[in-house]
């Protein structure tokens, strides 16, 4: 049974392939963006042939301030109005603040916040009209407490599961759900482009890619504002609202030393 179309951004690769595969097991069509349009196409081709959805790709690398626009324009001109955004496309960066490239770090805010954003703007009030839809937005663990050596980084993702959990209070009633999955380190290419890979935050164990993306999933089915998966990481969340701010700092910090 078709339900809809899914606009998921980042779905090359990690979570957001993950949750592009389950999205087309229930039956959603797919927009599929990212950078790759070989990987892209790989996926499309795979998706259609198990599921039998329809895939488009759009070839985007959305940290460029036109891009949003451009894939607005697109989709309104294959007459393709989104039922779900998925906000997965986003990368961090290791480092000092004093010592990470400036240039990179406003391309991350760009990417992880401003992008975002936009897409929101643009599709969520057709989703409001209608009467239905979703929003997934990929957080992180990161939006709960301050990063010490990815300090913009977790500033990013704490603008995330704000933004989420006021827009779900603001679209409460309109039909459109809005939910935040915040994943602790995940096996992905995440850690090998932020360069995390000698932290100790990754040295002591990552998630099951699948496993995340399944759980935010069922989560966003559900109607959930937050998705925290692995036990591990909702007591750590429910932990830090109880230590001082300075303390749980000190701890990051201890977590993001390379070993």
């Amino acid at each position: 049974m078709h339900k809809g179309t899914a606009l998921i951004t980042g779905a090359s690769s990690g979570i957001g392939k993950e949750l592009a595969e389950r999205f087309a097991r229930d039956g959603h069509d797919l927009v599929l963006v990212a950078r790759s349009a070989a990987k892209l196409e790989e996926l499309a081709v795979s998706l259609r042939q198990t599921y039998g959805v329809n895939v488009l790709i759009s070839v985007q690398d959305l940290a460029k301030p036109e891009a949003p626009r451009l894939l607005e324009e697109e989709l309104r001109g294959l007459g393709i109005a989104p039922d779900v955004l998925v906000n997965n496309a986003g990368y961090g960066l290791y480092g000092p603040f004093l010592e990470t490239d400036m240039a990179d770090e406003l391309s991350m805010i760009d990417l992880n916040v401003r992008a975002l954003t936009e897409l929101m703007k643009r599709f969520v009030p057709g989703m409001v009209q209608r009467g239905r839809g979703g929003i997934l937005n990929v957080a992180s663990v990161a939006s709960f407490e301050p990063g010490p050596l990815m300090a913009v980084y977790y500033g990013t993702k704490a603008y995330v599961l704000s933004l989420t959990e006021a827009l779900e209070n603001e679209l409460c009633g309109t039909g459109v759900t809005v939910t935040a999955l915040c994943p602790g380190p995940t096996a992905t290419g995440f850690g090998e482009r932020a360069q995390l890979g000698a932290s100790k935050l990754f040295k002591s164990g990552v998630m099951d890619v699948a496993a995340v993306a399944e759980e935010g999933y069922q989560g966003f089915k559900r109607g959930k504002t937050i998705v925290v998966p692995g036990l591990q990481y909702k007591l750590l969340t429910k932990l830090v609202g109880f230590l001082p701010r300075k303390l749980v700092t000190k701890i990051v910090r201890q977590m993001q030393e390379r070993v």
